[in-house]
């Protein structure tokens, strides 16, 4: 399979790769095979809850909420670590960009 990136991606890729440690190519891949190793767990968290809640396995409301609180903000993004500890995400991911990229970036 081929991927092709705009110049500007291509520089964008190298320099986070840089700043980790690797080359664009093993980040991309490593990017990819987290990608379908996440939606995988997703897929298999869906099916089990909704397994969970054809046997009315439900959960209270202040569990839930607990489990939510790190992503009750308005500017939360699904990959903070409040929001990944509660949903078997990686809470190992970087949370500043690499430095001159931008907070587009940070997680």
């Amino acid at each position: 399979m081929e991927v092709h990136f705009t110049p500007e991606q291509e520089v964008q890729l190298s320099q986070i790769a840089a700043h980790y440690g690797t080359v664009a190519a093993d980040l991309v891949k490593d990017a990819a095979l987290r990608l379908l190793e996440e939606d995988g767990r997703f897929r298999a968290a869906l099916r089990k809850g909704i397994e969970q809640a054809n046997r009315r396995e439900f959960i209270e409301e202040e569990e839930m909420e607990v489990r939510m609180s790190g992503c009750s903000s308005p500017d939360a993004h699904p990959l903070d670590s409040g929001c990944r500890r509660g949903f078997g995400g990686d809470p190992q991911l970087p949370h500043e960009a690499p430095p001159g990229l931008g907070a587009a970036y940070a997680y």
